[in-house]
């Protein structure tokens, strides 16, 4: 996170913002990390270990106006769920649980696209459950 939070910082997130995380063939060694800004979508691309180097993190803002976002597909079967959406070059799919939180980023994602408010965390429900006591739930 050394690398990856001052990139961030630059691209115009705030604080712990909404973020997915697309893991690569090697999660160990590279990952995507897609957050929300109040300008477009930060995209950081990290290589963890690079011989020499140490950690890298690269990034770049895409403008809502140019967040290019597929179609939001879910399947229903035997109880189960099943999401899929692709955004910018990168394919998330999730099932049950999962596929709850990618809805609630890919409708974040919309938000901006839309020129809505983004969402702010504490209202973001599957978070907060995440975070209450399982009495609670």
């Amino acid at each position: 996170m050394d690398v990856v939070e001052p990139v961030l910082k630059v691209l115009g997130t705030e604080p712990d913002p909404h973020a997915w995380i697309v893991w690569g063939d090697d999660p160990s060694a590279r990952y995507v990390i897609m957050a929300l800004a109040p300008a477009g979508l930060a995209i950081c691309h990290v290589r963890v270990n690079v011989p020499g180097e140490g950690s890298r993190a690269s990034g770049k803002l895409v403008r809502w106006g140019r967040v290019q976002v597929g179609e939001l597909d879910v399947e229903m079967g035997g109880g189960h769920r099943l999401l899929s959406v692709q955004l910018e070059t990168q394919v998330i799919r999730g099932v049950d649980a999962d596929a709850d939180l990618i809805a609630g980023f890919i409708h974040a994602v919309f938000a901006g696209i839309d020129g809505r408010p983004l969402p702010r965390l504490d209202a973001d429900p599957a978070r907060a459950a995440r975070r209450a006591p399982a009495k609670a739930r």
